[in-house]
């Protein structure tokens, strides 16, 4: 008899492979035990979790539960309510429908459960280890199902190995958590973990809901979106664009109360913000879709956080024309640009007023050869020296071009121009409130103003933290911010490196109290900077820095810098440009912008040779 290379694997060796594919961390469990109870009609549903869901995860639902033999069965792999033939696919309202998420649970942890219908006198008791049913019995419950995952992985290390920690796994509970909540307004949900309740979100509207999740302002901060067609309805929430923040979180689409992940919806949603919000800037939005099952295909991913539309350029030309219009609506989309002039805009007054030709005016008495009684040459005309200045600015503005196109050939390891050991020349003035321009031996210098005070702030402020803990100023009012509970773990996970950087935080049971903050930050805002500060730190990609202090200190020395714009006397000039150039690094900011550019004077000459 001969033997082939190919086998069949052993049933609990196939179930481990197939948990794999469903079960990556506790939030996957958490997925689809919530959806198990909402497909069972739950409107009320009650999540506990223990260490993350390391220990335990637990869903109590008050569904219509399930006799002794679905309840043996729904174990069984590829066993399903859902579907009895392949085209039931193109027509699915529920969450689940593969049937195979208990048994791949199963594989990887210690089962109880027990449910009942509404009909039965006793319900269902299973007991169930490693795929292997170790008890079943008769119990007296409530009408529904509870069904506890406790010890999940505890049959393979390798892979409990690489759960994170249990603030890091806690944050993707909550992201599903969060994701089913908000599709569900009408059904009650509760979160304890470690005894503690999260949430407990009554049945509520749905703006309701999203304030009960992000906080009560965010009620301010959106504008409604509804529009319906044949094809598809939309409605939902969309973010004003004076709050787009640095994260895209708060961005969730829901189609047929699924959520999914869509960057070509994405997109139609910021075209719409065009010209709104600046770059790398994101709204917020709560977005529901309507349509008829047969135009969509959720079996194409196995978590099922992607579909396919079979019109997707129509979907997107409704979104981005019902976000336009929700924006448009209430007085939010006039068009904004933010490198505008206020100064040079005409006024509405002047749209009737006729067109008036130019006039020159020339001043016929001047004569540039006169001389005044003292034998001085006469003084020049306002208009004359007005043109002078016109021409001075242009050159100038040449020679900043200039500089940069020079730059840009000077290599990145030009010691000669970095460790320059002669001194500043005295003189200096600022260019457009903007640059600082100097002379250093025989070359212009433009230097940046803002990137070069956070440059040398950053340098200070880590120089000082190597020796001693940031001081602290306290405030004689101390601020309440209002966090939800994925933030607030976030902050006492940090918690002793933000307190090293200066700030004085109080925890308290859903919000943090601001008692101090570092003597170089502005305390004018301190809400919407802690807001920013909160979520660089968590959203923003850290480039070149990724020790927490190191980022806290850039964000720090940003917020205390000195802004384009601000008028720095000669000294405060000379001030900033002597520190600066005692820095190891002066020409570039610890991200990685150029902070100045220099030109030598026989490049200036090659102007005049022209």
């Amino acid at each position: 008899m001969q033997h082939g290379r190919i086998k069949l694997l052993p049933d609990h060796v196939a179930n481990q492979i197939a948990a794999g594919e469903v079960v990556q961390r506790p939030a996957s469990v958490v997925k689809e035990l919530m959806e198990n109870a909402l497909d069972a009609g739950a409107d009320n549903i009650k999540l506990i979790v223990k260490d993350g869901g390391k220990t335990l995860i637990q869903v109590v639902d008050n569904g219509e539960g399930m006799n002794e033999l679905d309840a043996r069965m729904a174990f069984e792999r590829h066993a399903t309510s859902k579907i009895n033939s392949a085209e039931d696919l193109f027509h699915l309202q529920t969450k689940g429908f593969r049937g195979e998420a208990l048994a791949s649970i199963a594989a990887v942890a210690h089962i109880e459960m027990k449910t009942k219908t509404a009909d039965a006198e006793l319900g269902t008791y299973i007991k169930i280890e490693g795929s292997k049913v170790v008890k079943q019995e008769p119990i007296a419950t409530p009408k529904g199902t509870a069904i506890a995952v406790k010890n999940l992985f505890y049959n393979i290390p390798a892979r409990r190995k690489f759960l994170k920690s249990v603030q890091v796994e806690m944050r993707h509970i909550n992201d599903e958590f969060f994701r089913l909540a908000l599709a569900h307004p009408q059904i009650s949900f509760s979160l304890i973990h470690n005894g503690n309740t999260v949430y407990h979100l009554p049945k509520s509207k749905l703006l309701q809901r999203i304030s009960n999740l992000f906080g009560s302002r965010m009620q301010e901060k959106l504008v409604p979106v509804e529009e319906s067609t044949d094809y598809i309805k939309i409605y939902g929430f969309t973010g004003k664009p004076e709050f787009a923040k640095l994260k895209r979180g708060e961005q969730f689409f829901f189609v047929n109360n699924r959520f999914i992940k869509s960057p070509y919806l994405n997109h139609a949603v910021l075209s719409a913000y065009e010209g709104l919000i600046k770059d790398k800037a994101y709204p917020s939005y709560f977005i529901y879709f309507e349509i008829d099952p047969e135009h969509i295909d959720v079996n194409i991913h196995p978590t099922k956080t992607e579909i396919k539309f079979d019109d997707e350029q129509t979907v997107y030309a409704i979104l981005k024309v019902a976000v336009k219009h929700s924006l448009g609506q209430f007085n939010l989309s006039p068009a904004m640009d933010f490198d505008s002039r206020p100064d040079l805009e005409i006024p509405y007054e002047y749209h009737k007023k006729p067109p008036v030709n130019p006039q020159i005016k020339v001043d016929p008495d001047f004569n540039p050869f006169k001389e005044d009684d003292f034998g001085q040459p006469a003084k020049v005309s306002p208009l004359k020296m007005s043109k002078k200045l016109e021409y001075f600015e242009s050159l100038m503005h040449e020679t900043t071009e200039a500089a940069d196109k020079i730059n840009k050939e000077i290599p990145q390891d030009d010691a000669s121009f970095i460790q320059i050991d002669s001194q500043l020349n005295d003189a200096s003035f600022q260019l457009k409130q903007k640059y600082i321009v100097s002379r250093r031996d025989d070359r212009l210098v433009l230097i940046h103003q803002n990137r070069a005070h956070i440059n040398v702030l950053y340098y200070k402020l880590l120089d000082q933290l190597n020796r001693e803990q940031l001081p602290s100023q306290q405030l004689i009012f101390p601020v309440e911010l209002q966090l939800n509970p994925d933030e607030l773990s976030y902050l006492q996970e940090h918690r002793d490196k933000i307190t090293r950087m200066g700030f004085d935080l109080k925890f308290e049971k859903k919000s943090v109290l601001v008692k101090g903050v570092p003597l170089q930050l502005q305390t004018q805002a301190i809400t919407d900077i802690f807001q920013e500060i909160l979520e660089k730190l968590r959203y923003e990609n850290p480039d070149k820095i990724s020790n927490i202090e190191e980022r806290l200190a850039l964000i720090i020395a940003e917020q205390s810098a000195v802004k384009t714009g601000q008028k720095l006397s000669e000294t405060e000039q000379q001030n900033l440009l002597k520190d600066l150039f005692d820095l190891p690094q002066p020409r570039y900011t610890p991200t990685g912008k150029k902070v100045l550019v220099s030109m030598e004077t026989e490049n200036i000459d090659k102007k005049f040779d022209l």
